[in-house]
């Protein structure tokens, strides 16, 4: 059984010097310990002059490996399998972006690689289990959404089809072989992950008809359903890849999710070049090529609108027809996340004015208060930001400037608790969601030592307002 570790306050929980006591476990009660992350942890804190960034800094970084973290090592197939925080259960995307900023570690730290490993090994199996499915259970232990009126397995948490989720692990895995350079992850497994995610894909193009997925949800909220008898909004056969829901776990308003296909091109992508550089899963390249351009070539002809404030931007969603929702959702893949996910740099024209929008009260979905600014979205509600926005701004960002506004607000959103969380009320950042949430935790992780490491003259100065 997991514990929630982020405790507040200093009781239980180790201690350091000053004025702030560490928010982490005890050593002996963490999940996962790696020395090199607690080397890069002492190392940067070396350099923050702010005593509270420095603080949540040696709180959220190394979040995931304290407290959602189980790994079993094994030989050469360890296995791993990596919770959000306050669920208990392992969603494909969150797992991945949670040890994502742990791979630059991996080459000086053995274990620590073989844990990812694990994780990689554990999702390949996943999606082998069900490809339209986002989070599993460890085993088959079967969920409280069990009722989902949808093709529920016991070892799904959840059977929520979002094209983000066959996304994490691509990446996940060709940038574990960039780092480690260790091709034996990509065995059978790996190649029966390939054709199930080439095949989901192309299905849910949806050329000749719907496809095997439907989903509906008994539920009080309209973004855990599907319309149309769980087939969702109609689009139109045009090249790109239905999502049925976002990132964020809600429905799509139209189904061509733009963020998600600019993923889907990247992942593909990825794998011809782990094919092309491995001599593995030969079979589907030619495949992955022509999808991936396909997808390409839809998001450039029906994914960008002419905005009358703007100009040429993206957006967010659209259906083929000419119908188009313009907004952004702080969840990643976002419009902002773009440059993150590798699809265009930050500096591309259409990009930049997009970048523009989603920063502003014409996103329907961007609040500012007392408190602070950034993107939200349904998921939690109007007025909610998520922090996870402000990171992403920050890691997309080239401007000191506009990081240093980032690293500000951060600083002083917490709630005084020593942590990120889901969202925090524009006006009053002590009102906020979900206080164990640990990709956030460690993506807040990633931007500091993208700042140590890029910007190192921001961390010497002051952001703590109270």
């Amino acid at each position: 059984m997991f514990m929630l570790r982020a405790a507040m306050g200093a009781a239980g929980v180790a201690q350091s010097a000053g004025a702030y006591p560490c928010q982490r476990p005890p050593q002996p009660q963490r999940q996962f310990v790696s020395e090199a992350v607690d080397a890069k942890i002492a190392d940067v804190k070396t350099r923050i002059k702010d005593q509270k960034l420095a603080w949540l800094f040696e709180n959220c970084y190394p979040n995931t490996l304290d407290t959602t973290v189980k790994y079993t090592p094994s030989g050469k197939t360890p296995d791993t399998f990596v919770i959000t925080g306050d669920i208990e259960a392992m969603w494909l995307r969150d797992s991945s972006a949670q040890v994502w900023p742990y791979l630059a570690l991996l080459s000086s730290d053995p274990k620590l690689a073989d844990m990812v490993k694990g994780l990689l090994l554990r999702q390949f199996k996943c999606i082998q289990i069900d490809p339209y499915a986002n989070a599993f259970n460890d085993g088959p232990t079967g969920s409280h959404w069990e009722t989902d009126m949808t093709e529920m397995k016991k070892e799904l948490h959840e059977r929520k089809w979002e094209i983000d989720s066959l996304c994490y692990p691509v990446r996940l895995s060709y940038y574990y072989w960039k780092a480690t350079g260790d091709t034996s992850v990509f065995g059978d497994d790996w190649e029966k992950s390939v054709e199930l995610t080439l095949k989901t894909f192309k299905e849910q193009q949806r050329k000749e008809d719907v496809g095997p997925y439907s989903f509906m949800r008994e539920t009080e909220s309209q973004g855990d359903t599907m319309l149309n008898k769980g087939y969702g909004s109609p689009v139109n056969p045009v090249g790109m890849i239905f999502s049925a829901f976002r990132p964020s776990d809600d429905a799509t308003m139209f189904g061509f999710l733009i963020p998600s296909n600019m993923f889907a091109v990247v992942s593909m992508r990825q794998l011809c070049e782990i094919i092309d550089k491995t001599g593995k899963g030969k079979r589907f390249r030619s495949e992955l090529q022509s999808l991936s351009d396909e997808v390409d070539q839809a998001i450039r002809k029906y994914g960008i609108v002419d905005h009358p404030e703007y100009g040429k931007i993206y957006a967010f969603e659209v259906d083929g027809y000419g119908g188009r929702n313009l907004m952004d959702d702080a969840n990643i893949p976002s419009l902002i996340s773009i440059p993150y996910i590798g699809y265009v740099a930050n500096d591309e024209p259409v990009y930049r004015n997009t970048r523009r929008f989603v920063w502003s009260k014409s996103n329907p979905y961007f609040f500012k208060g007392k408190a602070g600014e950034g993107i939200g979205g349904p998921h939690v509600g109007l007025d909610y930001i998520w922090p996870m926005s402000i990171i992403m701004k920050g890691l997309t960002s080239d401007d000191k400037d506009e990081i240093r506004d980032c690293l500000t607000q951060l600083v002083n959103t917490d709630g005084n608790t020593g942590f990120m969380h889901e969202t925090f009320h524009k006006e009053d950042d002590t009102d906020f969601t979900r206080k164990w949430f640990a990709w956030v935790n460690t993506l807040f992780g990633e931007l500091i030592v993208r700042v140590d490491n890029e910007y190192p003259a921001l961390l010497t100065e002051s952001y703590s307002k109270k």
